[in-house]
């Protein structure tokens, strides 16, 4: 029974959120939103006894993801009026996009249910092992018959976080006026300064 009411509660709440992050005004209420789908979405999965898929959604989508969404809205200087006018010119785009996306919704709900692909016979290679935990099995398959794909995949991902921090990196600006500490240091005193004695009335020689 309380898995019923755990259940609904969770659902409720991620559709309600959802909806929020696409109605929301703000774009960090819209990210907050957004946080509070991510956990909900996580306690469905730990009902359905997928905890390692619970734990990536709060550590990696909230802890890190949402997170940098929102610190990178709230650091930006959003002009909402030159949105709102962008919105405008882009909203045939957008309608032309939309359509399309519900005519792939309503193809693939009706080849649902004309009935599904057959794409092989079950083998039971890749059942759960028996006497562990949700997270084991993962690990266990992912090492072993996906390991290579599961490395290729991490250096995917480590060639694309360098190609952005060389994208993004860019050398330090020469500003006006900037004080060279190594420079001042390494400075001769006595061609710092040249002491200049005029006598009265013929003034200074620059």
């Amino acid at each position: 029974m309380i898995q019923t009411i755990a259940f609904y509660l969770f659902a409720v709440l991620m559709i309600a959120s959802a909806v929020m992050v696409v109605t929301a005004r703000n774009p960090v209420h819209s990210v907050l939103w957004l946080i509070v789908a991510f956990f909900n979405a996580a306690g469905l999965m730990v009902l359905v006894g997928a905890e390692f898929i619970a734990m990536l959604l709060v550590i990696v989508y909230v802890g890190a993801v949402a997170v940098l969404f929102l610190f990178v809205v709230m650091m930006l200087d959003i002009d909402f009026a030159e949105l709102r006018a962008g919105f405008i010119k882009n909203a045939p785009l957008g309608l032309v996009i939309a359509l399309i996306l519900l005519a792939e919704l309503v193809l693939g709900i009706g080849a649902y249910r004309a009935g599904t692909i057959d794409l092989g016979i079950a083998t039971g290679e890749n059942a759960v092992v028996l006497g562990a935990s949700n997270t084991a099995s993962i690990g266990a398959l992912l090492y072993s018959d996906y390991l290579f794909l599961f490395e290729a995949a991490g250096l995917i991902l480590l060639v694309a976080m360098v190609g952005a921090i060389v994208l993004t990196h860019r050398p330090p600006k020469t500003v006006r006026g900037h004080q060279n500490i190594g420079k001042q240091v390494r400075r001769d005193p006595n061609a710092a300064t040249v002491m200049k004695r005029p006598t009265v009335g013929e003034g200074v020689e620059l």
